[in-house]
C-alpha cells in the first residue's frame, strides 16, 4: 500500500482503532434476482424506447423509478422534498453538411461516422470552420506536477487540434523518458477524451480530434460512432461555452492519410510524442472545414432521488448511484431491432441499487442516510451525476462514498470481484473484506489503460473528493466458477464486441445473473456497513483526489 509506514500502538489502542475504523462483513444484504429480472425486463423493454433524455421514454423511466423507489420504501431525496432534481440540459444534433480537408495533395472529404466522428456542444444552427490550420499536439498534456507540457506555449487559437488518446507513458518501457511518470499502464485522467478537448478549448482551438485506435481508447470505432451525431452538456451561459466548433475523432487510417498527404509519418510522430521535448507538429498547407447544420434544444432532463434517513447520523450520507439512460432509437439491427435499450448498460445497475434500498429498508434503520439516485445522461458525459455533484442535495463534505454499478456480467457465478482503481482509496480494503466473506477474492482490473475509473458516474464524485467504488463487468475478466477467466475474457468480448452501447444490449433468457447477484450483495453489504458506522473511508496516499478530500477534514468527526 503505497504511503503505508509502520507504527506500533498499545494493544488497548488497536482495539479501539478497529472497534471504529476496520471494515466489517458483519451485515449481510441479500437481494431478491426475481425482482432484479423484472426490473430489467421492463426497464429494457420498447415501452421505455431506449431511455433517452428528453423523450417519451424518460417520462416513463422516471415514473416508474419514483413508483419503485416508493414500493421500496424510500422517501424522496431530491430538492425541496422531490424525488427529481431537474437537470438542464443542451441537445444538439448535426445534420448533413460538409466537412474536408485540403492540403498540398488537393482536397480530402470526409464523412460523419466513417473517416471522422464529430458533435458539437454549441447551441448554434450550423457548425461551421473555415480553412482552419491542423496542428498535431501529440497526448496534448499539460501536467506540471509530472514535468510534462506538450503544447509549449503554441498557440492554438483558431486551429483544429489533433491528439493521440491515451497517456504519455502508454507504450513506453523501462528507461524511456516517460515511463511511469502517468501510471504506467494505468490511465490518468490526462489520458481521456474529455480532458483534452478541455484543454483544446482552453487554449482556444475551433476543432479537436482524437486519432482512434482500439487499444488506446479501450473500444472500438463503433462505440466512438454510436451517438450518430448528437451530444449533450449542461446548459451553460454564453461566456462558459467550449469555443469547439466540433470535438470527436478521427479514425485511425483516415488519419494516416491525412499526416501522410502532409508529407509526415504517424508512426514517426506517435514515437516523438512520448519525449518531453516534443512539440507540436504542424500539417504544413493542411486546412480544415466545415458546414453542418446543426438543430439544438435545451431540455429538462431528471436525476431520481431516493433516501433512507439515518436515526442518528442522517446529515452523513452514502449514495449508491446507476444511471437510467440509455440510447434510444437507432438503426435496425440484424433482427429489426431499433432501440438501443441498455438492458445491461444500465438497467441492471438501476434494479441493483432499488433492491439493496429494499433489503435495507426492511431492516433497522440505519445510523447514516443512505441515498439512491438514478442519473441521467451518464452516457451523454456523466452530466446527471457531474450536475447533482456541483450541486449537491446532501453536503458533498459528509457524503461518506459512493458506490456506482454500471454494467454487470452476466456469465455466471464468480470466484473473485474486479477492482477498479486499484491504490485509490480504502474501500478497497471494504472490498475485500465483503468478497471473502462471500468466498471471494480480489482481481484489479485487468486493462487499467482504458481508464474505465473515469469513465463513469462515480468520477463525478470522486472529483470533489468524495471516496468512490465502481462495480462493472467489463472491467476484468471474471474467474468463473465454470470455465475459470477464459469464460470471463470471452464473455467481454462478445458484450463489448457485438451489445456495448447497441440494440444487442437486451434482456435475454440466457443471462446468468448468479455472478452480478454477487456483486450486488457485495456493495449492499458495505452500503450497509457503512451506514452502521463511525468510518470515513480515505483516500490512499498518491492518489490525486487526496488533497481536495484533506480540505475539507475538520467537517467530518
Amino acid at each position: 500500500m503505497r504511503g503505508m509506514r509502520s507504527t506500533l500502538l498499545p494493544l488497548a489502542a488497536v482495539a479501539a482503532v478497529l472497534a471504529t475504523a476496520a471494515p466489517s462483513a458483519h451485515a449481510k444484504v441479500t437481494v431478491d434476482p426475481e425482482r432484479i429480472v423484472r426490473d430489467v425486463k421492463t426497464l429494457a423493454s420498447d415501452a421505455f424506447e431506449g431511455r433517452a433524455p428528453g423523450t417519451k421514454g424518460e417520462e416513463r423511466t422516471i415514473g416508474y423509478l419514483i413508483a419503485r423507489m416508493q414500493d421500496v420504501g424510500l422517501e424522496p431525496g431530491g430538492p425541496d422534498g422531490q424525488w427529481l432534481q431537474t437537470v438542464p440540459l443542451l441537445h444538439t444534433t448535426l445534420g448533413k453538411g460538409t466537412m474536408a480537408f485540403t492540403g498540398p495533395q488537393g482536397r480530402m472529404p470526409v464523412s460523419l461516422g466513417k473517416e471522422i466522428y464529430v458533435s458539437t456542444l454549441r447551441p448554434d444552427d450550423a457548425a461551421r470552420i473555415d480553412k482552419a490550420p491542423v496542428v498535431f499536439v501529440g497526448y496534448g498534456v499539460t501536467a506540471p506536477e509530472r514535468q510534462w507540457d506538450d503544447f509549449k506555449d503554441v498557440d492554438l487559437k483558431g486551429k483544429v487540434a489533433v491528439f493521440l488518446v491515451n497517456d504519455p507513458d502508454f507504450s513506453a518501457t523501462q528507461g524511456e523518458a516517460p515511463f511511469g511518470k502517468f501510471g504506467g499502464r494505468t490511465m490518468t485522467y490526462y489520458g481521456r477524451w474529455s480532458y483534452k478537448f478541455e484543454e483544446a478549448a482552453r487554449r482556444g482551438a475551433v476543432g479537436a480530434l482524437i486519432v482512434h485506435d482500439t487499444e488506446g481508447a479501450g473500444y472500438g470505432w463503433n462505440v466512438v460512432t454510436s451517438p450518430r451525431g448528437e451530444n449533450y452538456d449542461i446548459v451553460r451561459k454564453p461566456e462558459d461555452l467550449t469555443s469547439l466548433r466540433l470535438q470527436g475523432w478521427i479514425e485511425g487510417d483516415a488519419a494516416k492519410t491525412l499526416f501522410n498527404r502532409a508529407g509526415l509519418d504517424l508512426s514517426q510522430l506517435r514515437a516523438a510524442a512520448s519525449r518531453a521535448d516534443f512539440r507540436p507538429v504542424p500539417l504544413k498547407g493542411v486546412t480544415f472545414s466545415a458546414d453542418v447544420p446543426v438543430s439544438h434544444e435545451q431540455i429538462a432532463s431528471h436525476n431520481v432521488i431516493g433516501r433512507i434517513p439515518g436515526a442518528q447520523r442522517p446529515e452523513e450520507t452514502i449514495v449508491l448511484g446507476a444511471h437510467w439512460d440509455a440510447y434510444g432509437a437507432g438503426e435496425p439491427d440484424a433482427q429489426g431491432r431499433i432501440y438501443r435499450a441498455g438492458a445491461n448498460d444500465d438497467a441492471l445497475g438501476l434494479a441493483g441499487i432499488l433492491d439493496i434500498a429494499r433489503a435495507i429498508n426492511a431492516g433497522p434503520p440505519p445510523e447514516r442516510s443512505v441515498v439512491v439516485a438514478a442519473w441521467t445522461a451518464e452516457e451523454r458525459g456523466l452530466l446527471g451525476s457531474e450536475y447533482y455533484a456541483a450541486n449537491p442535495v446532501y453536503p458533498i463534505e459528509k457524503t461518506v462514498a459512493n458506490l456506482a454499478i454500471d454494467i454487470l456480467q452476466t456469465a455466471g457465478a464468480a470466484n473473485d470481484v474486479v477492482l477498479v482503481g486499484k491504490g485509490q482509496n480504502t474501500l478497497e480494503d471494504e472490498m475485500a473484506v465483503v468478497a471473502k466473506a462471500q468466498g471471494r477474492t480480489v482481481t484489479p482490473e485487468s486493462l487499467p489503460e482504458n481508464g474505465l475509473f473515469y469513465r463513469a458516474d462515480h468520477f463525478s464524485f470522486a472529483k470533489r473528493g468524495v471516496p468512490v467504488m465502481l462495480l462493472m463487468g467489463i472491467a476484468g475478466a471474471a474467474d468463473l466458477k465454470e470455465g475459470g477467466r477464459a469464460a470471463g475474457q470471452a464473455w467481454i468480448d462478445q458484450y463489448t464486441g457485438n451489445c456495448y452501447h447497441q440494440a444487442c444490449d437486451a434482456w435475454s433468457a440466457d443471462w446468468n445473473l448468479a455472478g452480478a447477484i454477487q456483486d450486488i450483495e457485495l456493495a449492499g453489504t458495505i452500503a450497509e456497513n457503512l451506514a452502521n458506522s463511525t468510518r470515513w473511508p480515505e483516500w490512499k496516499a498518491g492518489s490525486e483526489f487526496k488533497a481536495i478530500r484533506d480540505e475539507s477534514k475538520p467537517v467530518r468527526r
